[in-house]
C-alpha cells in the first residue's frame, strides 16, 4: 500500500515538475536553430490566422484632418531596391490576368474614370517609423468590379517594375479604405513615391503597399506570396 501511495506521489510532483520546465524547455528550443525556425514559423503562422480571423472588411483604419498630416517633404521615401525605376509613364499600363472576366491592359485613364476616393491615413513601417499621408486613387475593389474578377478567389497578387511583387487576401483587396493610389497631397504621384500606380492599404503595414505596379493577378494559389513574406515576413500583418 506505502509503494502504491508513493508512486502516485511520483508521478504527481513528476507531472508538476514538468509543467514547472515546459517554459524553460520552450526557451531552449529557441537556443537551437532548427527548433527556433520551426517555432518561429508557427508562431507566425498563428498570429497571422488569428489577425485574419479578427479582421472586419468594412471596419475602416482611422483617418485624420488635414491639420494632422506630415508635410509632403517630410513623408519617408523607402524602396527595397531603387527610388526610380524608370518607368516610361507613356507606355504604361496595368496587366491583368487569373480569375478575372477582362483580362488584358488597362491604362491609368481608365482607373482614373473610376470613382476617386481621397482618404488621410497613417503609413507605419515595419522599420519602426509612421507618417500620416493623404492619399487619393480608385478603390481596389471597384477595380475588380470593372475586370469582373471572381471575388471568391483568395488573393490578389501585384508585381511591379523595380521587380517587387506583393499579395494580399481578398478581403483586404475589398475593404473600401485599399486603393489604387495615384495621387499623394492633391497631386500626381512622384516618381520616388511609385507612380504612376502604388498600393495604399491603411489597414496594413507599410511593405504590403506595393510601388510602381505593372501587373494585378486574381488567384486562389500563389506562386510566390511577397518580395519580404518569401523572406520570413508576416503576410497578413495587419494594424
Amino acid at each position: 500500500m506505502n509503494e502504491t501511495i508513493d508512486q502516485r506521489k511520483f508521478k504527481s510532483i513528476t507531472r508538476r515538475e514538468l509543467l514547472k520546465l515546459t517554459p524553460a524547455l520552450a526557451l531552449g528550443a529557441f537556443a537551437i536553430p532548427p527548433f527556433q525556425r520551426r517555432l518561429l514559423k508557427a508562431g507566425l503562422g498563428f498570429s497571422d490566422w488569428a489577425s485574419a480571423a479578427l479582421f472586419r472588411t468594412h471596419h475602416p483604419a482611422p483617418t485624420f484632418a488635414d491639420s494632422e498630416l506630415t508635410p509632403f517633404s517630410k513623408f519617408p521615401i523607402n524602396d527595397y531596391d531603387v527610388d526610380d525605376p524608370g518607368v516610361d509613364f507613356e507606355k504604361w499600363n496595368l496587366t491583368v490576368t487569373g480569375a478575372v472576366q477582362k483580362p488584358g491592359d488597362y491604362t491609368l485613364a481608365q482607373i482614373q474614370n473610376l470613382p476617386k476616393k481621397t482618404q488621410n491615413t497613417r503609413h507605419v513601417c515595419v522599420e519602426g517609423w509612421d507618417v500620416i499621408g493623404r492619399f487619393a486613387g480608385a478603390r481596389l475593389s471597384d477595380f475588380l468590379k470593372l475586370i469582373g474578377a471572381d471575388t471568391t478567389a483568395r488573393f490578389v497578387m501585384v508585381e511591379c517594375a523595380d521587380d517587387y511583387y506583393e499579395s494580399v487576401d481578398m478581403q483586404t483587396a475589398l475593404h473600401p479604405q485599399t486603393l489604387l493610389c495615384y495621387e499623394m497631397y492633391d497631386q500626381p504621384l512622384t516618381r520616388e513615391h511609385g507612380a504612376p500606380l502604388r498600393l495604399t492599404i491603411p489597414t496594413k503595414i507599410g511593405y504590403k503597399q506595393a510601388k510602381y505596379l505593372t501587373d494585378l493577378k486574381v488567384a486562389n494559389v500563389l506562386p510566390k506570396v511577397g518580395y519580404w513574406e518569401d523572406q520570413g515576413y508576416s503576410y497578413f500583418y495587419g494594424l
